[in-house]
């Protein structure tokens, strides 16, 4: 299959192209262990694949609306 293929056929499936699909699903794992005592924003960018603690940051604001610190303390206004 090609890689244009895939893409048409991923997207009409889940409704995302696969980039954004991945990021939401790491965003997903990434607010799980945010709920988890002694997981810092270090370790849990690192446990999803980010090098870079601000750009997972970034990454995490960007998708849920909220900082990771937010969302650890409950402020939820889930947005994108």
């Amino acid at each position: 299959m090609s890689r244009a293929a895939f893409y048409d056929r991923f997207t009409a499936l889940t409704g995302l192209p696969p980039m954004q699909y991945l990021t939401r699903w790491r965003m997903h794992l990434a607010a799980r262990a945010l709920q988890q005592a002694g997981m810092t924003v270090a370790n849990v960018a690192n446990d999803v694949g980010y090098q870079s603690e601000p750009a997972f940051i970034r990454a995490f604001k960007k998708t849920l609306g909220v900082t990771p610190s937010q969302w650890r303390q409950g402020k939820l206004s889930i947005g994108g």
